[in-house]
């Protein structure tokens, strides 16, 4: 399970170090893809196995299933961890994301997110906000 919060610098060249903590779940080689809210997912090799065969069960017929998986699958890159811990992010995520220089790597639970430094600090929460949040997840289902 990934967690916790990291910041970090993309390089001229578009290099990442990945934090220790999350090379250590993610292994050499993994996935990054386009993210939902203007971040990049990057998934274990396991995971995103686990997430083809999840696209795998959608009916082709639908035209959201289609779309979403264009999105998904056509920004998709595996990715190499090299001797000093980074990974070279394609120019289209660094671009996709806005990723500029300053970044925060988040954990979150089966995958680890790259935020632009900015649209991270945009997308904080105030609490009256999370209470209300907790009350539709627990609509879901969840309560801790």
């Amino acid at each position: 399970m990934f967690m916790g919060e990291y910041n970090h610098t993309v390089d001229p060249k578009g290099r990442l170090i990945v934090p220790s903590k999350f090379r250590e779940q993610l292994g050499a080689e993994f996935v990054v893809t386009k993210g939902l809210d203007g971040c990049l997912f990057v998934y274990s090799a396991d995971e995103w196995h686990d997430v083809e065969e999840k696209f795998r069960s959608i009916p082709g017929t639908s035209k959201d299933a289609r779309k979403f998986a264009r999105f998904f699958f056509a920004g998709a890159a595996a990715v190499e961890l090299d001797k000093q811990g980074r990974i070279l992010l394609p120019p289209v995520l660094r671009e996709y994301a806005d990723l500029q220089k300053d970044v925060v790597l988040v954990g979150v639970l089966n995958r680890v997110e790259i935020w632009s430094k900015d649209r991270w600090l945009e997308n904080s929460y105030d609490e009256d906000e999370m209470d209300e949040i907790a009350e539709h997840m627990a609509d879901m289902g969840f309560s801790i």
